[in-house]
């Protein structure tokens, strides 16, 4: 079974995304980045699924968004 790859959606200065994407790189764990600051597309996906909030990390995991995620819960959830 192929593992999923993570899509991180974060912005500069929020320690919520500091904590995951270290847990996620001391993991190994591959994943791409979104900042929403950059990407106005990517902010509209995250309030999409974090009711009209710009909540950060959110974590697209296949077809699936989970907002603020722990490192671990997504380190089980792509092994």
């Amino acid at each position: 079974m192929p593992s999923i790859k993570p899509v991180v959606y974060w912005r500069p200065g929020c320690p919520f995304c500091t904590r995951l994407i270290t847990g996620l790189d001391e993991a190994g764990v591959a994943y791409d980045q979104v900042n929403i600051w950059d990407s106005p597309d990517g902010a509209a996906f995250v309030r999409s699924v974090a009711d009209g909030n710009e909540t950060v990390p959110t974590v697209l995991l296949g077809d699936v968004a989970h907002v603020n995620p722990s490192p671990q819960f997504v380190i089980d959830a792509v092994r």
